[in-house]
């Protein structure tokens, strides 16, 4: 059961929580533990999400962090608003071939336009794989 902040408005939890995320989250794995604004967390397995040499793909880093950047920051926007990623990066420090990671999504700045996240994924032992940073526009919907 997915962690969500106390007061989500009916229209957000349609939106993101129902749907699982969208289309490609739920292909990739990726398990919604807590949800919020401010801090969120996910799971990914590594299996059926590794490049051709058998290591997790980087690109998946990238959906994953991607994926709880925007959450984070629709549920930051609200109802009626809806979150454009603007901007992406990705640092990849080590190679994991098995098991889940985990993604902790940490907000940097929430304002009014604009939210910036963190997203830091660490493989079962909590060793850094990659950090992700994505900045979102936030506008009416």
């Amino acid at each position: 059961m997915t962690k969500l902040p106390e007061h989500l408005a009916p229209e957000l939890f349609d939106r993101l929580i129902a749907s699982g995320g969208g289309d490609l989250a739920r292909k990739m794995g990726i398990e919604f533990l807590e949800l919020s604004a401010e801090h969120s967390v996910a799971t990914m397995p590594v299996e059926g999400n590794t490049q051709v040499v058998g290591i997790l793909h980087g690109g998946a880093h990238v959906v994953l962090g991607e994926s709880l950047g925007s959450i984070s920051s629709a549920i930051h926007a609200g109802p009626g608003r809806i979150a454009v990623g603007i901007e992406i990066n990705a640092t990849h420090s080590r190679s994991v071939s098995s098991g889940t990671v985990t993604a902790t999504c940490i907000a940097l700045n929430l304002g009014r336009t604009l939210a910036t996240h963190e997203i830091v994924i660490r493989d079962e032992q909590g060793r850094r794989l990659s950090t992700v940073r994505m900045t979102n526009f936030l506008k009416e919907q």
